[in-house]
């Protein structure tokens, strides 16, 4: 039983992105299936972080079937406590399958009210009932105690503007909420006297604590957050949109280019060993995504938290994961099939 006694070993990375990790449970639901892998270490930043420390949990209980069923328990749990939000879609969104509330005046009206009224004033009681769901569905001794994968989870420090990234025996409810604070709508996350907010801001997720802290040269990144849109946006609410997904995605591109760069540093003849003392290796990089699925999701759907919807970011993730194992497991432990260069074009 458990990951140990799988063929190839990898590194998961996990993207935030609201309801949108729904997607990265249906991923993870479908890789957990796979007996031929291994999870050495997982980094996570929101609703990554979410799904890795479900994930750890559950693994440690009840080994891969144990990360699954908590995995669907916790996501059908955030639906269930999201029934009673006043904000819905509407019948004609429901008719013609609009996942998002682009067009309800309440979710407009709040909106509106975050970019002017800080969360001290408008939830001055900081409630966010994802943290009781947090405490009711992970087993945080447990994560804490777990020898089955190295956990990451990132914040970023108000003070300072760094990432923080907290390993595994550090986590606890605090972390996790910390890593998923929206300014715009929590208050900050003290956590030792210093105040974090969303990880997302530096480190979408963090790709770095892989390098010296596993063996694995894989890194499967699990993507929420297109890096590219085609077209330009025009409107108010799409040009901030896009300055958000720009700021969540700067570091990850950030961390590309460094990879690369180590990569070619080690992979050279004439620097290789230079490279090895120094403590540099190869990473071989690899990318779930459903850039085409979810780019067409406007960015108010990160808040829709219906089961339906849940579901059908599952299959996705499913699928994308399906997709992936048919096409690239054979070039796990062998070569990137992610372009790095490409990326950064």
């Amino acid at each position: 039983m458990g990951f140990r006694k799988a063929k190839k070993t990898v590194n998961l990375a996990l993207q935030g992105g609201g309801a949108h990790g729904a997607f990265t449970w249906g991923v993870l639901d479908r890789l957990l299936e796979d007996e031929r892998l291994t999870f050495e270490g997982i980094s996570g930043t929101s609703a990554g972080a979410m799904n890795a420390v479900v994930l750890t949990s559950g693994y440690h209980k009840g080994g891969r079937q144990g990360a699954r069923d908590s995995l669907a328990k916790f996501w059908r749990s955030v639906s269930h406590d999201g029934r009673l939000n006043p904000v819905q879609r509407g019948m004609m969104d429901r008719l013609f399958g609009n996942w998002s509330f682009d067009n309800n005046p309440m979710f407009l009206a709040f909106d509106v009210a975050s970019r002017f009224v800080s969360p001290y004033d408008i939830n001055p009681f900081n409630i966010n009932p994802l943290r009781d769901i947090l405490e009711s569905e992970v087993d945080f001794e447990a994560v804490r105690a777990s020898r089955d994968v190295k956990l990451f989870i990132s914040a970023t420090n108000v003070r300072t503007g760094k990432v923080r990234i907290f390993a595994r025996n550090e986590i606890t409810p605090d972390v996790v909420m910390a890593s998923a604070c929206l300014p715009f709508m929590f208050k900050a996350v003290e956590i030792g006297g210093t105040p974090y907010w969303d990880g997302g801001y530096v480190g979408n997720p963090p790709l770095f604590p892989f390098f010296r802290a596993t063996h694995s040269d894989d890194i499967i990144l699990v993507q929420t957050n297109p890096i590219e849109r085609e077209e330009t946006p025009q409107t108010a609410r799409d040009i901030l949109n896009r300055i958000n997904e720009i700021t969540f995605n700067a570091s990850l591109v950030s961390e590309f280019r460094a990879i690369g760069f180590v990569s070619r540093l080690a992979e050279s003849g004439f620097l290789r060993r230079l490279a090895r003392k120094a403590g540099y290796r190869r990473m071989l990089l690899h990318r779930i995504d459903a850039d085409e699925k979810l780019s067409e999701m406007t960015p108010s759907s990160k808040f829709n938290v219906e089961w339906s919807f849940f579901q059908h970011l599952r299959d996705i993730g499913r699928a994308a994961a399906e997709g992936f194992l048919k096409k690239n497991f054979s070039a796990l432990g062998r070569r990137s099939t992610l372009d790095v260069r490409k990326q950064l074009a």
